[in-house]
């Protein structure tokens, strides 16, 4: 199977109101605005979706909202985080009914599996659905490493046909698995596109960066992919101290969320503990960033 997931795929947040209930509507502006800036697919249930506190009906509700505005124009990946090959097959097939046409699976993760488990667990979910699967290699996160041959390994199987790297220093092993697996299989990257410079420069096709700023991100990536290094560069160093501002453990939610409430696309910087919310300092400081980054606010288009 060719993969269809490459470029920009941001990984939405979920937008909640203040007494910590969905905000559909929230999520369906900030899904237009993806769209508004030219994203190549979108992506939910990864880490900055907060879907570790997220039910089966809201993951439910929040597929159809997502898919409903989406409407076709990109691909929409839907992020599996099961610890059970059973669990992880439940959440595949839900997202895969409500029309995911990928999945981003991390590795089970509570007990610690084998190489060879890791062959038969990503075989096993290739074959009980129909949508192309990426493989999310977050050690960080899992506790799982997976070293570059595995990943060759597992881009053997039927319906695996990209991975996300995410296990720093993220640019060597992005090159290193590039130099192994087919050219149709794509590497992207995560962590907030901290080295997407790099990884697009080692062999990476794609990122998968936290949603507040695709269209601050989108000319970075035209005038790399262009040639236009200096200016990439020059363009990414600007966005450099909000990326790393929104990466930093326990309160990255609220990151992301005080900058889309900045920018007119949500109404609350609720999250879901165990994420924790902003102090003074740190809301003052990233306010701080986004002055100098004069970042504007967002007319989010009807669609």
């Amino acid at each position: 199977m060719q993969h269809t997931v490459a470029g920009l795929v941001p990984i939405l947040a979920t937008p909640f109101h203040a007494d910590g209930s969905l905000d559909l509507a929230g999520l369906a502006r900030l899904t237009r605005f993806q769209l508004d800036s030219g994203v190549d697919g979108v992506a939910t249930f990864g880490m900055a979706s907060e879907g570790f506190a997220l039910t089966a009906e809201e993951r439910e509700q929040i597929m159809t909202t997502i898919v409903d505005v989406v409407a076709g124009a990109v691909p929409v990946v839907a992020g599996v985080n099961g610890t059970s090959t059973v669990t992880a097959l439940e959440q595949a097939r839900a997202a895969e009914a409500l029309g995911a046409q990928a999945l981003m699976v991390l590795p089970p993760f509570m007990v610690k599996p084998s190489p060879a488990q890791l062959v038969d667990f990503y075989g096993d979910l290739a074959s009980a659905v129909s949508t192309e699967i990426m493989v999310q290699d977050a050690p960080g996160v899992t506790g799982v490493a997976m070293a570059p041959a595995l990943v060759a390994q597992l881009s053997a199987l039927d319906r695996v046909t990209s991975v996300k790297v995410e296990a720093p220093p993220t640019a060597p092993k992005t090159k290193a698995i590039a130099d192994l697996v087919p050219a149709e299989f794509a590497v992207l990257g995560g962590q907030n596109a901290q080295f997407v410079i790099e990884e697009y420069a080692r062999g990476a096709v794609g990122t998968m960066p936290a949603c507040e700023f695709p269209d601050l991100l989108r000319p970075v990536l035209a005038d790399f992919t262009a040639g236009r290094r200096a200016e990439a560069r020059a363009a990414f160093a600007r966005l450099t101290p909000l990326i790393l501002f929104g990466l930093q453990p326990g309160i990255a939610w609220a990151v992301h969320k005080e900058v889309l409430v900045r920018r007119g696309i949500i109404e609350h910087t609720t999250v879901r503990s165990p994420a924790a919310v902003l102090d003074e300092a740190s809301r003052e400081s990233l306010h701080a960033i986004l002055d100098e980054l004069a970042l504007p606010s967002v007319a989010v288009g009807a669609r």
